[in-house]
């Protein structure tokens, strides 16, 4: 009998496995409601496993997690070139491309499609995506999703001393890595420069720390402004947050520094350049070597050696003689300039959002014949 039991329970194990594959559930959606996760703003965007679409709204404060159901796997194209798609994209919404800002892009690396996070101009937040050399609307009313609020976030009626709202801060970068949801931007602590890793599937928790860096252009430690672009990268098996600030220090913060409620500070590695905004960080490879590549507002793609970055036992703790000076480690301006969206799109390619000479905004491929 106990043999026939047993049986019939591996039997029911199987017929349930095989019941959740055929439903398409999966553990990292198994929480997942269907219906408008009420989006009011998306500054960022990223991809974590299983076609799932991270969006981080800064407005409402929140991280919301979208089943894309995009998840049938592709072969990056040979080469991706959309002209004018901020064009293309105003006419999907029946506007004119002035009324537009494109916020954010990301690959899907299952699928390769190409994401847009915009906002229209009366303040609608819009998810459209690639298909072949189109681009359509992934409507986000009726869904499959997850979403956890932002614990103590800057108040939503702050200002700089421009006057300007600061709550557009409140989340500046996010990323998925190794089961966590990483976000950069400010809180309501003193020290508002906050980093925060949200454990997926959502639950109650969630890790923040206050952040403060040396910043070489400035001449001083700060505090209050938030990282503009991070990635996730392991050097010497150790992983690490590489992140950028504006103006542009770049700086290295061991993930283990990064603790629950606690202070910490990095380490700075570079001084790129003020007068300048980074827009992405992403992470190539070529012959065993590993680069950095970073967009940015005011100057061209960088590429920075992930070698020189770990090699790099020094801190930058001067301030740069010279106006728009750079110190610390070396980099190479790539031939690309007014590049507005970067992304990985396989091994050995990314895409670019370019601001072409002639005016032009668009959507094309490199390779890693760069690094």
């Amino acid at each position: 009998m106990k043999k026939v039991n047993t049986l019939i329970l591996a039997f029911l194990c199987l017929l349930t496995l095989n019941l959740s594959a055929n439903n398409g559930t999966s553990p990292l959606t198994a929480d997942f409601v269907t219906g408008n996760p009420e989006i009011t703003s998306i500054n960022a965007i990223s991809f974590g496993p299983e076609g799932i679409l991270f969006i981080g709204d800064s407005k409402s404060a929140m991280v919301a997690a979208i089943d894309t159901k995009d998840n049938v796997a592709a072969e990056a194209p040979k080469s991706v070139k959309m002209a004018k798609v901020d064009e293309q994209i105003a006419t999907l919404l029946g506007t004119t491309a002035n009324e537009i800002t494109i916020q954010d892009m990301a690959v899907n690396p299952i699928s390769k499609m190409i994401y847009f996070a915009v906002h229209h101009s009366n303040g609608t937040p819009v998810l459209l995506k690639t298909n072949g050399e189109t681009i359509e609307h992934v409507p986000l009313s009726e869904v499959s999703h997850s979403k956890i609020d932002l614990s103590n976030p800057i108040d939503a009626e702050k200002k700089d001393r421009r006057g300007n709202s600061m709550r557009v801060s409140a989340i500046s970068d996010i990323n998925y890595f190794e089961g966590k949801v990483m976000v950069s931007g400010l809180s309501n602590e003193e020290f508002a420069s906050t980093f925060r890793s949200i454990p997926f599937p959502f639950k109650a928790e969630q890790m923040h720390s206050s952040l403060e860096i040396y910043h070489a252009a400035h001449g001083k430690y700060e505090t209050h402004a938030p990282i503009k672009a991070f990635l996730p990268v392991n050097m010497d098996g150790k992983a690490n947050l590489v992140a950028a600030y504006t103006c542009t220090p770049l700086v290295v913060f061991p993930m283990t520094n990064l603790k629950p409620g606690e202070h910490t500070t990095g380490q700075t590695v570079a001084e790129l350049g003020n007068w300048n905004v980074p827009l992405d960080i992403i992470q190539m490879e070529k012959e065993g070597k590993a680069y950095l590549l970073m967009a940015n507002s005011s100057r061209a793609v960088m590429k920075i050696s992930i070698d020189e970055v770990a090699n790099f036992s020094d801190s930058l703790t001067e301030k740069v003689a010279e106006r728009s000076g750079t110190a610390g480690i070396d980099f190479i301006n790539l031939p690309f300039v007014n590049v507005q969206q970067l992304d990985k799109l396989s091994d050995s390619q990314f895409i670019m959002l370019q601001r072409k000479g002639n005016g032009d905004l668009d959507l094309l491929t490199q390779n890693n014949r760069w690094l």
